[in-house]
């Protein structure tokens, strides 16, 4: 691990960061007193989308009484 200097993480910081992207670690002194590293973050973990048409959770169950036909004032009630 490298250490630098306040002066030089504010002077040269594109570099700095272009070099922790690859993986490289930097301990940030001021003086001789370390106070900071530039690491590289971890990637979060990103959750899968479901696709079109996946089912998420528990499929709806239609009841047999939606298939069961309707009775004469129920027609009537629709104008049929």
């Amino acid at each position: 691990m490298t250490t630098i200097t306040t002066h030089e993480a504010k002077t040269h910081l594109s570099r700095y960061l272009a070099d922790v992207e690859l993986g490289k670690e930097f301990i940030i002194a001021r003086g001789k007193t370390a106070v900071a590293m530039l690491v590289p973050m971890k990637k979060p973990k990103q959750k899968a989308r479901p696709k079109v048409g996946d089912i998420k959770g528990k499929p709806f169950e239609f009841p047999l009484s939606a298939f069961a036909p309707l009775t004469e004032d129920e027609l009537k009630e629709w104008g049929l």
